[in-house]
């Protein structure tokens, strides 16, 4: 049956953090759950082989202001599934909506028919009725679930889900929270991306200003700051929605409501850290404290000790922290863009509290996030109307001509940075593509932006090793190239210039076939891109046989990803860019695994 307070080794961990208090939390919404006000500070925590789950709607406070809400059992984030690998588990969802529901179990290894994607694997879940999903659990890790439906995600249906290993967890420590970052807005996610659609930048306000632009604050010359203008497309186009509307929340609470999760001096603190927003890419730092990162997606990892990690959508880290003072610390998420922030705290005591420090420099876009390597390589005598030469590009090209500005009139950029003879074979080179990358580069090794000149030490992908072997070391026996395409202008994104409203032909793979698939951003926007029922180990160029195991990569804006697959899941599975108005706006596919012959009915 279905249980609402938490399972013993939780509960005496709550005795530790709250005092016999603590187990009340069960009973109180996720917003009204803080350590600074004296109560536990985990999750409301459902456990066992059966687990019910009512979505439905609810008033939702941060800030001081009142919005609406879709919720599971009530609460914000919905409450925190725990599991053991190696169990069986029966999850009933009950929709009290008046419109289709689902849920998506993102990360988890599940027979196609339970993965929840409507029109997809299963039809969705009409209102006032009742879906089982019910499969074994085959791994654990850090996961999450979302709504598949209607924007449904951007309004807090969402929560986290811990699965405990069979075995002894190699990871070492003695107490762990939870902490699921997302983003809030009271704007309905519906306007938002009807607003987007009339005008990309509308959430924008960091452009630079004429005097910013006279001053060079951007750290760009004047032709540089011209050739952008010409270009129609904005060097701080960092978020298509961004702190202009969100609040950022962790655990349901904004900055203001200051989430605390408490420790002892000399604990080992594991923080299972889920990027559960819509749209929105953080920066995540403890000031004062290294973090180590001992899991990815869910995958142990060879350990890592780091000062600041970048998230991005629909990612998990698992990060070891070991505090010796008895003193509060700050953790930040800051939005990708420096628009806005995440906030809690880490404290020996509820009421303590550390310095939030000030958001940073607004990062700003250069031509190598355009794909063109550089400004050095561009030779813009050469442009034609509608076209670009980019002959004198390339890591092994001649010596670039000197830039021409004065040949870069509308006439010959006509803000179209589309070649067709760079598109691949396939693409559709039509109103949906306004740029085609034409010298992407792995940056799986380069810091993430913004924070390329910070002084202390970033993850970076290729960082990750994955701690046990891969299992399937056979070499790829053919290659698949992706490219992420989009025209900013029109808020249009597509796979390979189409997008899945027209009729786009899935993705195909033999049934344990071994593909290296590459994806190529062709846009100036970063793309989360996550494969639902596989994990997929990125090339990183580390130690043979331990590539790290990833669901989500972050695709750089003008870079490429390469990862091998081995396609072991048969059935139909969604693939698609996990910005949620990306997804909404086409970024969206189906990758089909066949034959079917033996898979779980």
């Amino acid at each position: 049956m279905m249980t609402t307070n938490l399972d013993r080794r939780s509960i005496l961990r709550g005795a530790v953090a709250g005092g016999a208090v603590a187990g009340l939390s069960g009973l109180l919404p996720a917003w009204a759950q803080t350590g600074s006000a004296g109560l536990r500070a985990d999750l409301p925590t459902l456990t066992g082989p059966n687990v019910d789950l009512t979505v439905g709607h609810s008033p939702f406070t941060v800030g001081g202001r009142t919005g609406h809400a879709i919720t599971i059992n009530g609460v914000l984030p919905a409450p925190l599934i725990r599991l053991r690998e190696g169990q069986n588990v029966r999850l009933s969802v009950a929709n009290g909506l008046d419109e289709d529901t689902s849920i998506h179990w993102h990360g988890l290894l599940v027979p196609f028919q339970m993965d929840g994607v409507p029109g997809v694997s299963f039809p969705g879940i009409k209102a006032r009725e009742t879906f089982v999903y019910e499969f074994p659990i085959r791994q654990s890790g850090t996961f999450w679930y979302h709504s598949h439906s209607n924007l449904q995600e951007a309004m807090g249906h969402y929560g986290p889900i811990v699965i405990d290993p069979a075995g002894t967890d190699p990871i070492a420590y003695d107490r762990e929270h939870v902490l699921v970052l997302s983003d809030w807005s009271f704007m309905h996610p519906h306007e938002i991306l009807d607003k987007l659609k009339k005008s990309p930048g509308y959430f924008n306000r960091s452009r630079t200003t004429l005097s910013g632009l006279i001053s060079g604050e951007d750290g760009m010359s004047l032709e540089e700051r011209r050739m952008w203008g010409q270009m129609r497309m904005d060097p701080r186009d960092i978020a298509d929605v961004n702190g202009s509307t969100y609040t950022y929340l962790i655990n349901g609470h904004g900055p203001q409501e200051n989430w605390t999760g408490l420790f002892r001096p000399g604990e080992r603190v594991r923080l299972r850290i889920i990027n559960a927003s819509a749209m929105s890419i953080f920066n995540v730092r403890i000031p004062g404290l290294a973090m180590t990162v001992v899991n990815a997606d869910g995958e142990n990892v060879r350990p890592v000790e780091i000062d600041e990690f970048q998230i991005s959508v629909a990612e998990t880290y698992d990060v070891v922290v070991r505090p010796m003072n008895d003193r509060a610390y700050t953790l930040v998420a800051e939005s990708v863009d420096r628009s806005g922030m995440a906030r809690a705290t880490l404290a020996p005591r509820p009421d303590m509290t550390a310095e939030v420090p000030p958001l940073r420099e607004v990062p700003t876009l250069t031509m190598r996030d355009m794909g063109m390597g550089g400004m050095a390589g561009m030779d813009h005598s050469a442009m034609g109307h509608g076209g670009m030469d980019h002959s004198g590009m390339g890591h092994g090209g001649p010596a670039a001509a000197p830039v021409d500005h004065a040949a870069m009139g509308h006439g010959g950029m006509d803000h179209d940075m589309r070649n067709p003879d760079n598109a691949p074979a396939g693409m559709a080179v039509g109103v949906g593509v306004d740029m085609i990358s034409s010298d992407p580069a792995n940056r799986l090794g380069e810091r993430p932006m913004g924070l390329e000149d910070v002084p202390h030490r970033v993850l970076v992908y290729t960082d990750l090793v994955s701690l046990a072997p891969n299992k399937d070391q056979r070499p790829p026996s053919r290659a698949l190239e992706i490219h992420l395409t989009g025209n900013m202008e029109r808020f249009m994104w597509g796979f390979d210039g189409r997008k899945f409203s027209e009729i786009v032909e899935p993705i195909r793979f033999e049934r344990n076939e071994r593909v290296r698939v590459t994806l190529v951003n062709d846009t100036m926007m970063a793309h989360p891109i996550h494969l639902h029922g596989h994990f997929f180990e990125l090339v990183t160029g580390g130690p043979a046989g331990h590539q790290p195991l990833k669901h989500t990569v972050n695709v750089a804006p003008g870079s490429k990803v390469t990862f091998d697959l081995t396609a072991d899941a048969p059935g139909d599975w969604a693939f698609h860019c996990h910005m949620l108005m990306h997804m909404h706006a086409g970024m969206f596919n189906v990758v089909t695994v066949r034959p079917m012959d033996g898979a779980a009915s």
